[in-house]
């Protein structure tokens, strides 16, 4: 009887991200620059890698997971599927987000639930409490939302949720330029 081979668990953190220390992070897991994942934050690669593009916002109790469906057990021989997150994507304290495959500029909010069988476009937004578990492509800037899960298009593209804040980063950390020091003075 062989053994199965143990592909090599590893995280990979780019420059520039910021991965709290009480977050959670386990197995193939490859985190893009200017990430930031919370305290609390858990990202879980059971079924297969998990790799997450630059500038994504993972909040408090957020959970990203690629695990098994539920008819396949670990023991099984499945090929590992990556879950590919792209960028610019917020997800929201305490959502769950199973899906394989996120675009760019997503949110997903608070205590939303995004099924594994979901493929999430780009500019998308799950509502608060919502859940989508449906096998389904969500069209690009579809909006989910309230109890009853209504969707509507946006007729805008959502604003870069990391716009306001660089901002502000920006002004907090760069020295004044020479108008601002003759504005001052």
């Amino acid at each position: 009887m062989a053994d199965k081979p143990n592909p090599q668990k590893s995280v990979k953190i780019a420059a520039g991200a910021v991965v709290c220390v009480e977050s959670e992070i386990r197995g193939d897991v490859t985190i893009g620059p200017r990430t930031v994942v919370h305290p609390k934050a858990r990202i879980i690669a059971e079924a297969g890698p998990i790799v997450i593009g630059e500038g994504n916002l993972i909040e408090e109790q957020a959970l990203i997971i690629n695990g098994y469906p539920e008819n396949i057990t670990p023991e099984s021989e499945v090929e590992p599927k990556t879950m590919t997150i792209g960028m610019n994507n917020v997800f929201e304290v305490g959502c769950v987000s199973q899906a394989l495959k996120i675009g760019d500029n997503n949110v997903i909010e608070s205590k939303a639930d995004v099924g594994r069988n979901v493929i999430l476009t780009s500019g998308c937004i799950i509502g608060a409490f919502c859940q989508v578990n449906t096998c389904e492509v969500i069209p690009e800037n579809t909006v989910i939302y309230g109890s009853g899960c209504m969707r509507r298009v946006q007729t805008e593209r959502p604003q870069d949720h990391r716009s306001s804040s660089d901002r502000l980063h920006t002004r907090r950390v760069s020295p004044p330029g020479p108008e601002e020091v003759q504005r001052r003075a």
